[in-house]
């Protein structure tokens, strides 16, 4: 029945479902894992970076963390294409509100701009939804701390703590499981990384497997976004018990 209605976007089938757009958030499905938790300090954000082949040369950049602003970051998962329009267009929109307006853009305004643009991609003939979902970390001066996802639809929500990508009925079931409302951004690291290790089925992961990053206020008041390092990434592994023996890392 299905095919009669998922040949364009614009189509409505029966029961009222757009299929393009399940489809797209199916592609999302399939991404590595991603995860963001607010505290009450910070924002963390965790990825799973996927390595496809031994022969890929490692990438010194990260691949699910990417600066917005410099009070907004977000975590990715899906087609990484598609996810580099759309952050461009974000952060090309927080420039021109910052050159109007001399002070950053406000968090939700922003994912808000930017899920139009992909709403915009679910309602005229001849474009595919975008297939990518974001984990939004921001801070401002109206709100403080902000956790926002996004989806294909054009839809989003702030959260206290979310999960994108590959298994992600897991990830949120444990997040609604060990989330508490008054956690530090050094135990939300702690909480997001187990999670990331649930959703990949792992008890042991390698610092080259995973991404983590923080957005903090410093004592001046300036907001500041951190991606862990690598060392830092396997000493927090190690205190965990999830970090990969050498041997079978390399």
């Amino acid at each position: 029945m299905s095919r009669r209605y998922d040949s364009r976007t614009t189509i409505f089938s029966p029961e009222g479902r757009l299929y393009q757009v399940e489809y797209a958030m199916e592609a999302i499905g399939n991404a590595g894992a991603a995860v963001g938790i607010l505290a009450k300090d910070g924002v963390i954000l965790a990825g799973e970076k996927r390595v496809t082949s031994k022969l890929l040369q490692t990438s010194k950049s990260t691949e699910k963390m990417y600066k917005v602003d410099d009070h907004v970051a977000c975590a990715v998962a899906g087609i990484m294409a598609d996810a580099n329009i759309l952050i461009n267009t974000a952060r090309v929109q927080a420039q021109r509100y910052t050159f109007a307006y001399q002070e950053p853009i406000p968090v939700e305004q922003l994912v808000q701009s930017l899920c139009d643009t992909k709403q915009g991609y679910t309602q005229f003939g001849g474009l595919r939804p975008f297939g990518v979902s974001f984990l939004f970390a921001g801070w401002d001066k109206n709100y403080g701390f902000q956790l926002c996802m996004s989806d294909p639809s054009g839809n989003y929500g702030g959260w206290k703590a979310a999960g994108i990508g590959a298994n992600n009925p897991v990830a949120q079931t444990m997040l609604r499981q060990e989330y508490k409302d008054d956690m530090t951004k050094e135990e939300a690291a702690e909480l997001a990384l187990r999670v990331i290790s649930k959703s990949m089925e792992t008890t042991a992961i390698s610092p080259e497997k995973l991404e983590l990053a923080e957005l903090f206020l410093l004592p001046s008041g300036e907001v500041k976004y951190q991606v862990y390092s690598p060392e830092s990434l396997s000493k927090l592994l190690e205190k965990l018990n999830l970090a990969q023996p050498a041997a079978e890392a390399s």
